[in-house]
């Protein structure tokens, strides 16, 4: 069982005791990413992460890390469109350490200009990095694409237009607007004591109060896009809009997803690469937010196979439209997701994200227990609904990276 802390200026605090772990995972989930951010503050969020792990005013960024390497624990952060989390997993006996060093990074960086002219050059290269990645560089101009003109269509990253002109102070100000009660939830499972708890609580209540940041409503809308880029392989994304994170049928979903192209046994992997060899590479995945949604399939493959591939993917989704999945489909892809939740509850880190993760983006944290039997409660006519609702051809969107033919081929063969 866990335990809830809501204190007056918002923040809240999550806690698991687990007495049989020997370490602990500490978490700080903040309600603000990417698409909270104004177009000309693109990539802030993510420029913020970066900072917090360049020193404080007690520590520089060396021994921020010889801190923790020295008691043996783990520390990191990472942004979405949606919110930014920065954790530290240590031994039981060492936690004051690990807390000492987040609360640090959180509430006492120092925003140098010199650690921000460093980093930006750092980031720069990460968005290289992606560009230079046609798996990432794919999913990224879909995104951009179904979501065009909002701010779920902007990097996560930012541009380097946006970061050229983000100085420390303005950093530092940014910070200081975003990070408050409202926007905070901390998130503590493993070994631990009481008194811990109260330096998180007493950590928390300094706060400042405020309100959790807003979005602007999203809409996925259908598109295609292509980008010609000298590799061996085509990248190709074929999607579907998809509910929300907070939709009742979010358990539906993953199921679908799952026997869709969740695995080795699953119907894309099957169809595509065991049957056929069309490929080495095919799966299916969600990628859902507040108040959207989309289900993509990826596939990368040459240039001469790309055909073949897209017509039997559609061929997939489209018998699962008309038909839906078999009960041995349904039932198999069932215990997949309950063993996953259930061997997941068995790490410290996975309670942590889960608390946490769940207390920001959804409002409520259920029970592993309540989710089993949430899986169990899915139906194979509950999943032939949502597939027939989900795979339709007039609303389905192709992105494409590689030796790719021109965006009018792709269009004519979605049927535009």
């Amino acid at each position: 069982m866990y335990q809830q802390i809501t204190l007056p200026n918002g923040a809240r605090l999550l806690t698991q005791y687990l007495p049989q772990a020997q370490s602990a995972a500490l978490g700080f989930f903040v309600g603000v990413g990417s698409r909270h951010e104004a177009a000309e503050e693109n990539g802030a969020a993510h420029f913020i992460e970066h900072m917090l792990f360049k020193g404080t005013a007690r520590r520089s960024a060396g021994q921020l890390a010889r801190d923790m390497d020295a008691v043996g624990g783990q520390v990191n952060a990472y942004t979405t469109k949606e919110h930014t989390c920065f954790y530290a997993r240590t031994l039981g006996s060492h936690l004051d350490r690990g807390m000492d060093i987040l609360a640090d990074m959180l509430f006492h960086s120092r925003f140098s200009q010199e650690d921000v002219d460093l980093e930006r050059g750092v980031i720069l290269e990460e968005i290289d990095m992606y560009e230079d990645t046609p798996e990432d560089l794919v999913a990224e101009r879909l995104s951009a694409a179904v979501y065009k003109g909002t701010a779920l269509a902007r990097p996560i990253l930012g541009r380097q237009s946006t970061l050229e002109g983000m100085s420390g102070p303005w950093l530092a100000d940014w910070q200081r607007r975003h990070y408050h009660g409202g926007n905070m939830v901390a998130s503590l499972a493993g070994n631990f004591t009481d008194g811990q708890v109260q330096q998180l609580t007493d950590l928390l209540a300094a706060l400042k109060p405020g309100t959790p940041s807003r979005i602007s409503p999203v809409t996925y809308r259908p598109a295609v896009t292509a980008k010609k880029k000298a590799i061996e392989q085509n990248h190709l994304i074929l999607a579907f809009p998809a509910p929300n994170y907070l939709d009742q049928r979010r358990q539906q979903v993953t199921l679908l997803n799952a026997l869709l192209g969740g695995g080795c046994s699953s119907r894309l992997f099957q169809q595509l690469r065991e049957q056929r060899g069309l490929c080495y590479t095919v799966y299916s995945f969600v990628s859902d937010h507040e108040d959207t949604g989309l289900l993509g399939i990826y596939v990368g493959l040459n240039q001469e196979q790309e055909r073949a591939a897209l017509d039997l993917a559609r061929a997939v989704v489209s018998d699962l439209a008309d038909h839906g999945p078999t009960q041995e489909e349904v039932d198999r892809v069932r215990e997949q997701a309950k063993a996953n939740l259930l061997m997941g509850a068995e790490s410290v880190q996975a309670r942590m994200s889960h608390l946490g993760g769940s207390a920001l983006l959804y409002g409520k944290i259920r029970e592993t227990e309540e989710l089993v039997e949430l899986y169990d409660a899915v139906t194979r006519d509950q999943l032939r609904d949502l597939a027939g609702e989900l795979f339709q051809m007039d609303r389905a969107s192709l992105s494409a990276v590689g030796r790719v033919s021109p965006v009018g081929d792709y269009a004519a063969w979605l049927g535009r």
